[in-house]
C-alpha cells in the first residue's frame, strides 16, 4: 500500500488534513488495494490518464507509486478542465449526491412520520443507513478489482437509486426503512469510490486540489438539502424530496458510464475482510436499536447488556487476530491510541443531536421545515468554520484545543436540554438561544477534530497507517450509528415516540440532552487523560 501511506504523508494532504474526514468512507483502502493500476493502464495506452512518467512508476504487484515534479504548482484548471475534467465531474457530483440526501432526509424526516407514522423507529433512519453504509463499503474494494470504476460507479447509482425509490413509495415506516438501508449501501459504494479513485487517477501533485474539491462540493451541497427538504415538506410533498433524487442518479449513472473508461475483470483473489467484527459492530448497534422498542425498560436493559458484551468481544478479537478493522493498541484500554479513538467517538455520539434538532424545533417551537433544516443545520457550520480556525495549532494550544472541546459540548447539551424543553414562550428569543447552543455544539468537535485525527495516525505503527485511515472513518460512522440507536433508546422511553402530546416530547428532550451531557462528561475526562500522557 505505498500509494496509500505516500498519500496520507504527502505535503499536499497535510495541506488539507484539517478539512472534515467524516466525508471519507470507511475501509476505502480496499478499495485501492482491489485496483490494479498496471493492468488498467496497459488495457487503456491512450488514454488522457495514463502518463509515462507515471505508468513507469506502477509497481508490479497491486501499489501504485507516481513520480511527482514538485516544481510544477498544481492549478484548479488541472482538474476541472482537460484530461482530469471527466473524473472530477464524476467525483463531484458523487460527493454531492450523498450530501445532499442526509440532510434532505432528516428535514422532511418529522414530516413522514406524521404521515405514515413511526415514531418509535424514527432514530433507526439515521442508525441503518450508516449501518448499511460500512458494511457495503468494506466490500467495495473487491467490487472495484472485479468491474473498475467505471461500472463500480454505475452500480453504486444503481443501489443508491433503487433505495430512493423505495423511500419515495414507502407506505409504513418499515418500508421505508428498508428503503434507507439500500440508500445508505449505495452511499458507502459511492463515497468509497470517490476517495479510492484520487489514487488511483490523479498524480500526487493534484491530491491537494482534489481533497479540497470534494469537500468544499460536501460543504456547498450540505446547504442544499435542507432547503430542498424543507420545501417539499412544507408543500406535503416529502416523496418528491426521495423521488427528485431518481433523475439525479440516473444523470450520474450516465455520466460515469459516459466519461469512465472500461477495466477488465480481475481474476485473482480477494481481499480478507474482517466480517466477524464487522458482525460484531452491526450486531452490538442493532441491540441498542432493539432495545429502543422493547415493551418493557427491563427488556430494554437486557438489550443494553447484550450490547456491551459485543462490544467487549470486538475489542477482545482485535486483539488477537490477525485480520482486524483497527490498528494494533486501538482497542487496548489505556493505551494513547485507544485514547484518541475514544475521544473522537464521544463527540461524534454528542454531534447526534444535529440529527433529532428538526424535530424539536418544528413541534416544540413551531418552525417550518425549511426553517428548522437550517437551524439544525448550524452544527455544521460550526464544526467546519472552527476545525478550519484550530487545524493552525501546535504545541500547547493543540492540548487545550483538544481539551476544550468536550467542555464547550457539554456546555452546550446542558443549554439544549434546559431551552428545547421550553415551548410555547420566549419565541424567538429561544430560537436564537437554541441556535447558539448548536454553534458551539459544532465549534465543540471542530476545534479538536482535526489534532484527534493526527494523534490516531501518529500513535499507530507506521506500517499500519493506511487502517489508521480506513479506522477513522469507521470509527466516525459507528459512533453516528451508535449514538442514533441510544438517543432513540432514551427517548423512545421518555416520551419522543408521544406525537400528539407536547409535554412528554418535551420532558424526551430533556433526557436526550442529558444522555449526551453525560456522554460529552466522559469525554472530558478521556481527553484529560490523552493530553496527560502527551505531557509525560
Amino acid at each position: 500500500m505505498e500509494a496509500l501511506q505516500g498519500f496520507w504523508h504527502s505535503e499536499q494532504y497535510q495541506a488539507v488534513k484539517q478539512l472534515r474526514t467524516d466525508v471519507i468512507p470507511p475501509n476505502f483502502t480496499f478499495a485501492v488495494e482491489g485496483f490494479d493500476a498496471q493492468e488498467w493502464a496497459e488495457q487503456n495506452p491512450g488514454h488522457a490518464y495514463v502518463r509515462k512518467d507515471i505508468t513507469s512508476a506502477l509497481s508490479a504487484e497491486r501499489t501504485m507509486t507516481t513520480t511527482v515534479d514538485h516544481r510544477t504548482k498544481a492549478g484548479w484548471l488541472e482538474i476541472l478542465r482537460g484530461e482530469f475534467s471527466a473524473a472530477s465531474a464524476v467525483l463531484a457530483t458523487g460527493i454531492a449526491l450523498f450530501a445532499v440526501n442526509i440532510t434532505l432526509s432528516a428535514t422532511m424526516l418529522p414530516s413522514i412520520v406524521a404521515e405514515i407514522g413511526g415514531h418509535s423507529l424514527y432514530a433507526w433512519n439515521a442508525t441503518l443507513a450508516k449501518l448499511a453504509a460500512i458494511l457495503s463499503a468494506t466490500v467495495t474494494g473487491n467490487l472495484l478489482r472485479r468491474t473498475g470504476v467505471r461500472l463500480g460507479f454505475g452500480l453504486s447509482g444503481l443501489v443508491f437509486g433503487t433505495g430512493s425509490l423505495l423511500a419515495a413509495l414507502a407506505w409504513t415506516m418499515p418500508v421505508l426503512l428498508v428503503g434507507r438501508v439500500i440508500q445508505g449501501a449505495g452511499g458507502g459504494m459511492l463515497l468509497t469510490l470517490c476517495y479510492s479513485m484520487i489514487v488511483i487517477v490523479y498524480p500526487e501533485r493534484l491530491w491537494s486540489r482534489v481533497m479540497a474539491l470534494l469537500s468544499g462540493t460536501w460543504g456547498i451541497t450540505m446547504l442544499f438539502g435542507p432547503a430542498i427538504g424543507g420545501i417539499f415538506a412544507e408543500l406535503g410533498m416529502w416523496r418528491m424530496g426521495f423521488g427528485i433524487m431518481l433523475p439525479i442518479t440516473v444523470l450520474f449513472v450516465a455520466l460515469t458510464l459516459t466519461l469512465l473508461p472500461r477495466h477488465k475483470q480481475d481474476q485473482r483473489p480477494t481481499e480478507a475482510i474482517a466480517f466477524r467484527q464487522l458482525a460484531l459492530l452491526a450486531g452490538s448497534v442493532l441491540a441498542v436499536s432493539l432495545g429502543s422498542i422493547a415493551p418493557s425498560i427491563t427488556w430494554a436493559a437486557v438489550a443494553v447488556l447484550v450490547s456491551v458484551l459485543l462490544l467487549l468481544t470486538l475489542m477482545r478479537r482485535e486483539q488477537i487476530q490477525t485480520v482486524r478493522l483497527f490498528p494494533r493498541g486501538a482497542t487496548i484500554p489505556g493505551t494513547p491510541l485507544f485514547l484518541a479513538i475514544s475521544v473522537m467517538a464521544l463527540l461524534i455520539f454528542c454531534i447526534n443531536a444535529e440529527f433529532f434538532m428538526p424535530f424539536y424545533l418544528q413541534r416544540l417551537h413551531g418552525l417550518s421545515p425549511l426553517m428548522a433544516g437550517y437551524v439544525a443545520a448550524l452544527v455544521s457550520i460550526g464544526w467546519a468554520v472552527s476545525e478550519v480556525y484550530s487545524a493552525r495549532y501546535t504545541g500547547r494550544k493543540m492540548h487545550q484545543a483538544v481539551l476544550a472541546g468536550p467542555i464547550l459540548m457539554l456546555i452546550a447539551c446542558a443549554v439544549l436540554g434546559m431551552a428545547t424543553p421550553m415551548f410555547g414562550i420566549a419565541g424567538p428569543a429561544i430560537t436564537l438561544l437554541l441556535s447558539g447552543a448548536l454553534i458551539v455544539l459544532g465549534v465543540g468537535i471542530g476545534s479538536g477534530w482535526p489534532h484527534l485525527n493526527t494523534f490516531i495516525l501518529q500513535f499507530t505503527d507506521e506500517n499500519e497507517r493506511d487502517m489508521a485511515a480506513s479506522a477513522l472513518s469507521t470509527v466516525q460512522m459507528f459512533a453516528v450509528a451508535f449514538g442514533t440507536a441510544a438517543a432513540g433508546l432514551v427517548g423512545n422511553f421518555t416520551g419522543f415516540k408521544e406525537a400528539g402530546n407536547l409535554t412528554t416530547i418535551a420532558n424526551s428532550a430533556i433526557w436526550l440532552f442529558a444522555t449526551f451531557g453525560l456522554v460529552a462528561g466522559v469525554a472530558v475526562l478521556a481527553s484529560r487523560a490523552l493530553i496527560a500522557g502527551q505531557k509525560e
